[in-house]
């Protein structure tokens, strides 16, 4: 899971979606120092990723990619993931995304000074390029990854993950639909955080 699924899998509270975006970067008992609910964020956040880089079904899909990628397939299946959940946006919030994702800069603006100091430097540049929008279209995601490849140790193999995205797109499609309600059920009986609350009663 990427920024757009960490945040939505927050649910409703403020500190808590505050604290699971700058979730990797608090390291060990560094946590401790927040406030309780910008704790309770970062352990969601470390729980998100322990579920999703564990769980058979991304497992499935890391394997589309393990051959270019190797130990950074999981995170091209986060990016990949983030992608779906924008694309699918209305099957999962009655709140359309452009407004979700605006409102998400807005708190994170609020709560600048709380953000780690790793954060604050690409923080700018997360906002002017829209980042958690970029992630609704498969060009988004090809910005995204080529940004990633130039300012992190992910390898530049962008071109490549969109073509594997787009060669098997129904294969990765499927694969989050069936593992993203499994990571909301585990999020709302491990926590008791209400995220199923943010679906459209039209949406089914």
């Amino acid at each position: 899971m990427n920024f757009l699924a960490h945040t939505y899998l927050s649910g409703n509270n403020e500190e808590i979606i505050v604290g699971n975006f700058m979730g990797d970067y608090v390291k060990g008992k560094d946590y401790r120092q927040f406030p309780d609910l910008i704790k309770k964020g970062i352990l969601i956040h470390r729980d998100i990723d322990s579920f999703t880089d564990t769980h058979i079904i991304t497992r499935r899909s890391k394997q589309q990619l393990a051959a270019r990628y190797h130990k950074y397939a999981g995170i091209i299946i986060d990016i990949f993931y983030d992608h779906f959940l924008a694309s699918l946006w209305d099957r999962f919030s009655a709140i359309p995304l452009n407004e979700f994702v605006n409102s998400t800069y807005d708190l994170l603006k609020r709560n600048y000074k709380i953000l780690p100091a790793a954060i604050k430097m690409w923080f700018p540049t997360f906002l002017e390029n829209n980042w958690m929008l970029a992630y609704q279209t498969v060009d988004g995601i090809e910005l995204v990854l080529e940004r990633m490849a130039a300012n992190t140790s992910l390898p530049d193999h962008a071109s490549y993950a969109v073509e594997v995205l787009r060669n098997r797109y129904n294969t990765f499609r499927e694969d989050f639909l069936e593992f993203f309600p499994l990571i909301i059920q585990f999020l709302e009986d491990k926590y008791q955080i209400d995220i199923s609350s943010q679906k459209s009663e039209n949406t089914g």
